[in-house]
């Protein structure tokens, strides 16, 4: 059976639309929120990635045969509601924050404004592709700002299966990978995939030092006109690999001046020594141009660690630290009620950090102009209540001043005329229909740089990342505290016999 991704869901989706179907609440007008709580490894903000797949999803609705649903909705019981579903497309809105955003916790990343089963079915399959992505992204963008030089994402041998391999391909090269080695993620991208050779390329030629040189011969013989490769810690770097190696460029005539690049790879050792050391082995004998590309387990700790010492690589090939998001596999997106028929609604939780923003929303991004760094800067993010006194005064320059959600005395002026204000989701569905035109992966990576680039250094670090303003309008912070006295109001009178 050819796998349709927007019933890659749990079943409850499906017990609870019955249930709404039946009890005449199916066309009530529901606004779900996808967002996430906390980003994973102390980051500050993430990377969005994956709202075109889940455009693409949301198509898929109402494309199976009738029998496909009696499989896992069987029952006379269940038939007029097997039926009601084998023809429901999606009718309502999507708004969304852009692939290569840079998203901070709390803020709506994407809105799902629909008929209430058509917005719940969704959450499984959106929070799977985003979760994923996200993870990805958000990771390959610690990477890569560990280093100023290319990080290349080579890790589909280690990810959670090809569709993850493929997608998160896409999504660490929008967050700042150079290119892939997934050939798919290329092809699907229009963009060429890298790779060089393995191990075994060297050994299939005999375990001998001779074996080695003949493998690099007929390697650089059948890639002329590439860019050149050559893995040289088969069996010693030092003492054979790195002689072979420039043996082997001088017999088959490719020197600094090669216009297609040439470079050798180390993958185990001591990089930072065994680099240094190639690089004054290769520099001695005139190959001056040539690159050193390392591999090995590495992460944006070992990277930054490197670049510490001083280490000679040019370029760095990175696996499964970034498919699989290594340090924290699973990204924390959710998918929560937020309205129904345009009365804001919330869940409230045991656990503070789980209590929502209620209501349909908009977030804004306020960039200013920064004298020391001679440009503009993000100084702020706030999400309003679409529509609200805020939302309205951010629309048209006025000034405004926004207060921290949990601490009152905390605030920020910005003067009508000093700042400028971006809307971070914009609309990709209406009506059911799409109405965001689809950007190359060079658009999109081009994208996340730009956002990159106005963040402030201090905002960019690894480690302990300064403070992003990210606040709530005044309007959104009363609906919610007002939804909380009421709720809290009604469960200390609630009792039963």
């Amino acid at each position: 059976m050819k796998i349709n991704n927007a019933y890659c869901s749990d079943k409850y989706q499906y017990t609870m639309g019955k249930s709404f179907f039946e009890c005449g609440r199916s066309k009530k007008k529901a606004v779900f929120n996808m967002f996430y709580r906390k980003a994973p490894e102390n980051n500050n903000w993430a990377v969005v990635s994956g709202t075109e797949e889940v455009l693409e999803m949301i198509g898929n609705l109402g494309k199976m045969p009738d029998d496909f649903y009696e499989k896992f909705l069987p029952g006379d019981s269940y038939g007029d509601f097997r039926k009601y579903l084998s023809s429901m497309k999606f009718t309502g809105n999507v708004f969304a924050m852009k692939e290569g955003e840079i998203a901070f916790p709390n803020e709506p990343i994407i809105t799902v404004e629909a008929p209430i089963i058509e917005a719940q079915v969704l959450e499984t399959p959106l929070l799977c592709i985003m979760n994923h992505q996200m993870a990805v992204a958000t990771k390959a963008s610690r990477v890569c700002r560990a280093t100023d030089r290319p990080v290349s994402e080579f890790g589909s041998r280690r990810a959670h299966g090809p569709w993850a391999a493929i997608y998160g391909a896409k999504a660490a090269v929008i967050a700042g990978c150079a290119n892939t080695s997934n050939i798919i993620t290329g092809v699907m991208n229009g963009m060429p995939s890298s790779g060089t050779m393995a191990h075994s390329f060297v050994t299939s030629y005999g375990s001998s030092v001779e074996g080695e040189h003949e493998a690099f011969t007929d390697y650089i013989k059948t890639h002329m006109g590439e860019n050149l490769i050559l893995l040289i810690d088969t069996y010693d770097t030092l003492k054979c690999g790195v002689l072979n190696a420039i043996r082997t460029f001088r017999e088959c005539g490719i020197d600094d001046s090669y216009p297609y690049g040439y470079g050798i790879r180390l993958d185990s050792g001591d990089l930072a020594y065994l680099s240094t050391e190639v690089r004054k082995i290769l520099d001695a004998h005139g190959l001056l141009k040539c690159k050193i590309f390392a591999t090995n387990s590495l992460d944006e700790y070992l990277i930054a660690d490197l670049e510490r010492q001083g280490a000679a690589i040019d370029s760095y090939g990175v696996g499964d630290a970034i498919a699989t998001s290594k340090a924290a596999p699973c990204f924390g997106n959710v998918y929560k009620l937020v309205s129904v028929d345009g009365t804001p609604v919330l869940k409230r939780s045991e656990d503070k950090i789980k209590l929502i923003n209620p209501g349909f929303q908009i977030t804004f991004r306020i960039t200013k102009h920064d004298s020391e760094l001679d440009k503009d800067i993000f100084k702020a993010d706030v999400t309003c209540l679409r529509g609200d006194s805020l939302c309205k005064a951010l629309e048209k320059g006025k000034t405004i001043t926004i207060y921290d959600e949990t601490d009152r005395y905390k605030s920020k002026t910005f003067e009508k005329g000093s700042y400028t204000c971006t809307p971070l989701q914009e609309q990709m569905i209406k009506d059911g229909e799409r109405c965001f035109d689809t950007r190359t992966i060079s658009e999109k990576k081009a994208y996340y740089d730009s956002n990159l680039e106005h963040l402030s250094p201090s905002e960019r670090r690894l480690i302990n990342p300064h403070y992003y303003k990210v606040d709530i309008s005044d309007d959104l912070l009363n609906t919610k505290l007002g939804i909380i006295d009421r709720m809290s109001k009604e469960i200390e009178k609630f009792k039963i016999d």
